[in-house]
């Protein structure tokens, strides 16, 4: 195929699969159109065999060790750790909304930290809509909260986001090193989205509530807080050894598998679903056409526009064009198409393209897959989510918090070095 009409190909699938995966017609799954749009390109010609064979095998460790994090934060929930959550929340909010969105926010960023920011929203929101209600508080502001920490709170670790798992790959660094330069830019990021979102919704937060009534607790899962403690364990491990980190994330995973099997809590059936097969095959497919457009000239285009080096100014001109990257064509081909270009310049840019991705997508529905799960989250609870609102939220939140986690980022670089 000659190279227009490649191009011409690579990008009319590129937005095809997107707008599915926005509107999802029919309510199909997202790669009921993008596992044949990676499959049109490849057949065509429009990006080589060996080229998506490569982009199949680059992605293959991610999509795995995805699939045991999904199935591992399902568990969690089926042992009760939501639940749990959502009781310890509703106690120490003590009937107070500006009290309860500090809960939020301290459970939301732990939560999407360490067991990925789909838990956040798909577990942990209504979860929060349940002790909005328990309390008789607004729930705008605390399900807000649910969204924006699953994008901005997911910069810690590389197990956090299907993003940080593609960068810590390109990155070369080790899971201690990711985390540790990432730490100061996590907090600065949700302490400023915290400061926004308290004078944002500030009606909503001085509108009365009503003390929760007295309840026993839920039992604590210690079981399943004991795994995922391990699992975390086993992914500095692994790191250290050379080891892929998946295996850990599977060994986790198997833990809860089989002790829920043993208590027939769950069955074969019900984990299989957790793993979202539908979803990984999306990702991969998505991951073939985005390389399909970047063999026919995005990487050329983009490589004019990316900084060089990892400075201060460099570091923001990164994250910036990986933020408006993200809400034209969505976070996860954004960072597909950034971290070649970036890797280059070292681990620094790598991890400034990171934060662009996650942070950005706050700013629109469809920066981010994890936006647009929510958004159907909070219809099926008959609520509403305002465009006008969500996107004067994201002008407030984006630009400081990109900017706070840029200038911590380039101070962690300074005294961690990223070596």
């Amino acid at each position: 195929m000659n190279t227009p009409l490649a191009e011409t190909l690579s990008v009319a699938m590129l937005v095809l699969v997107l707008v599915c995966a926005v509107v999802r017609p029919f309510n199909w799954p997202e790669a009921v159109v993008a596992v044949p749009a990676a499959a049109l390109v490849v057949a065509t010609g429009a990006v080589s065999p060996g080229h998506a064979l490569d982009e199949a095998e680059r992605l293959g460790p991610v999509i795995g060790f995805l699939a045991a994090v999904l199935v591992l934060a399902q568990l969690c929930d089926d042992e009760g750790l939501f639940q749990a959550c959502g009781a310890w929340m509703a106690r120490t909010a003590a009937g107070r909304p500006r009290r309860l969105l500090t809960q939020v926010f301290l459970a939301a960023s732990a939560i999407t930290a360490v067991l990925s920011l789909d838990a956040t929203v798909v577990l942990l929101t209504p979860v929060v809509f349940a002790t909005a209600a328990r309390l008789g508080a607004r729930p705008k502001p605390h399900v807000y909260a649910c969204t924006h920490l699953s994008n901005t709170a997911s910069l810690l670790l590389p197990v956090s986001n299907l993003t940080n798992l593609l960068a810590f790959a390109a990155s070369g660094l080790s899971f201690t090193r990711f985390a540790a330069l990432m730490a100061l830019p996590w907090v600065a990021a949700i302490a400023v989205e915290y400061v926004v979102f308290r004078r944002f919704f500030a009606t909503d937060l001085d509108a009365g509530a009503q003390a929760p009534h007295t309840a026993d607790a839920p039992e604590l899962p210690l079981f399943a807080l004991v795994t995922v403690g391990c699992t975390l364990a086993g992914f500095v491990l692994t790191s250290a050894v050379g080891i892929d980190p998946a295996w850990a994330a599977l060994a986790g995973a198997v833990v809860l598998a089989v002790r829920a099997l043993l208590r027939r809590s769950t069955s074969p059936k019900a984990l299989l679903r957790s793993v979202s097969v539908p979803f990984l095959a999306f990702v991969l497919a998505l991951g073939i056409v985005v390389r399909a457009v970047v063999d026919n000239g995005l990487d050329t285009a983009l490589g004019h526009l990316i900084p060089d080096g990892t400075g201060l100014a460099a570091l923001l001109g990164i994250a910036a064009l990986a933020a408006v990257l993200a809400n034209v064509i969505n976070n996860l081909p954004a960072v597909l198409v950034l971290l070649p270009l970036a890797a280059d310049s070292g681990p620094g840019a790598v991890l400034a393209v990171l934060l662009g991705v996650n942070i950005g997508p706050n700013l629109t529905y469809a920066g981010s897959l994890a936006t647009l799960l929510w958004r159907r989250i909070v219809h099926a609870h008959d609520a509403e989510v305002e465009l006008g609102e969500f996107t004067r939220l994201g002008l407030y939140a984006v630009p400081a918090s990109l900017l706070a986690a840029v200038l911590a980022l380039w101070a962690s670089l300074a005294v961690i070095g990223g070596g």
